[in-house]
Order: C-alpha cells, then sequence, then structure tokens
C-alpha cells in the first residue's frame, strides 16, 4: 500500500514539473527537394578535390574508411557552398557507406549547411558569454547593415546570417564568424561595420582579436612576467 502511495506521488511529480516538447528526429531534419538541392543534380568532386579526397581515405584502414565522412562532407562543402543531398549520396558511394549514415553525420553537426549560403556565410555567437558581453548590439548590428534576418542569404549571394551557439572563443566575447575566421572582442558597432564593410568591398580584413594579443588580460598579463624559478634552488641535489 504504502509503495503503490509513493510511485502516484512520484509520477504526479514528473508529471507536473516535465514540459518538455520531445522533438523527434523526423521532425528536426526532413529532405525537402528544392531546385538547388535535389537528387537530379549531379555532383562529383573535382579532379583536384578528387585527389584531396583520395588522400584523406588513405588515412583510414580499409575496414574503417567511413571514419573519412566528415572529412569529405566538409571538401564537398567547401566546393559548392552546401552539403547537398547528392553530395552526400556520393559520399556514401565513395566510403561504402549506407547514405542514411551520411545523412545521419551531415544532419547532426551545424557545420554543415543544408540549404546555400552566401558567399560570406556570418555567424554570430550569442551564448551566454557572448550574451554577457553584448553579442545582442553585435547580431543588431549585422542585421541592419545586411538588411537580413538569421536564416537568410542576401539577393546577390554574398551574405548570410546565421544565429549560432559557442564557437569556442569565450575568452575573447562578443565574436563573430566569417567562413573560418573569427573576429573577437568586438565591443563596438563600428568594429563590427568596419569587418562587414571590408568584405563588401572584396578585401576581408584581418582576423583575430581587435584589441588584444590572443586572449591576454586587456590590462596586460599578470602572472609569468618574468624568467620561470630555476627548480634546482628550491630542490635537494641530493635527491
Amino acid at each position: 500500500m504504502l509503495s503503490a502511495l509513493v510511485r502516484n506521488n512520484t509520477k504526479r511529480l514528473v508529471t507536473s514539473q516535465s514540459k518538455t516538447f520531445i522533438r523527434n528526429g523526423h521532425i528536426i531534419a526532413v529532405h525537402r527537394d528544392t531546385k538547388e538541392n535535389n537528387t537530379e543534380i549531379p555532383f562529383e568532386y573535382t579532379p583536384e578535390n578528387q585527389k584531396r579526397a583520395e588522400v584523406i581515405i588513405k588515412k583510414y584502414p580499409p575496414q574503417y574508411k567511413k571514419g573519412a565522412c566528415m572529412p569529405l562532407l566538409d571538401l564537398a562543402q567547401r566546393q559548392i557552398g552546401f552539403t547537398s543531398i547528392s553530395a552526400m549520396n556520393h559520399v556514401a558511394k565513395l566510403l561504402d557507406m549506407p547514405p542514411m549514415r551520411v545523412y545521419e553525420v551531415a544532419t547532426f553537426y551545424t557545420m554543415y549547411q543544408r540549404k546555400p549560403v552566401g558567399k560570406y556565410h556570418v555567424q554570430v555567437c550569442t551564448t551566454t558569454p557572448c550574451q554577457l558581453c553584448n553579442s545582442d548590439q553585435v547580431i543588431e548590428t549585422v542585421m541592419e547593415r545586411l538588411n537580413l534576418k538569421p536564416g537568410e542569404v542576401s539577393a546577390d549571394g554574398i551574405f548570410s546570417l546565421e544565429e549560432v551557439e559557442c564557437l569556442g572563443a569565450c575568452s575573447n566575447a562578443p565574436m563573430l564568424q566569417i567562413n573560418d575566421d573569427f573576429y573577437e572582442d568586438l565591443k563596438t558597432k563600428e568594429e563590427v561595420l568596419k569587418i562587414l564593410d571590408g568584405f563588401a568591398a572584396g578585401k576581408p580584413p584581418k582576423a583575430g582579436s581587435s584589441r588584444r594579443e590572443s586572449c591576454e588580460p586587456f590590462t596586460g598579463p599578470k602572472t609569468l612576467t618574468e624568467e620561470p624559478l630555476d627548480v634546482k634552488s628550491v630542490t635537494r641535489s641530493d635527491l
């Protein structure tokens, strides 16, 4: 009797507190043919990229060549600008993998773009460290200058915008990524606009932190500023 009462109370407690909507995989990622992305559009690596693909595959034992799936998808994306259904099928064929296994990889990792993006793909981090450093100003500035909302591509195909989770540059927040390059410590609107205007003019500015070397404190280093201590001066010579 007591155990039944405990089970019932526990069940009611869990039910009342759990309000998370479970999103099944088929809801999160479902391929829909479009004029830019369908199986009727063939995909083949260029001769140069085919050689690169062969080099990548040889890095893995024959029975584990499916480990090359991610770099081959990245290679395909760099060739055509996104990860198309035909590109995924081609990678599956090269690696003797079921196409579904390749689809699972491409839809799990956000580095793979499942639809065409701009020549310059702008990703603005709005995770907590960047948000606390005013990433809202960064993304609002980008949206205003490019006249884009997250997920959109400019009419000329030059820019696209995406709001993303942590990009791993928390100590240099706020930051954004354009293609492969990080632009960090973006404290003012002017800094963001200068970067965007440089890309618009076809002259990408130098990547990295805009205010300091690496991720040193703004006020300069406070530790490890002298020659390291000679360990012999504090240890016994007979040990």
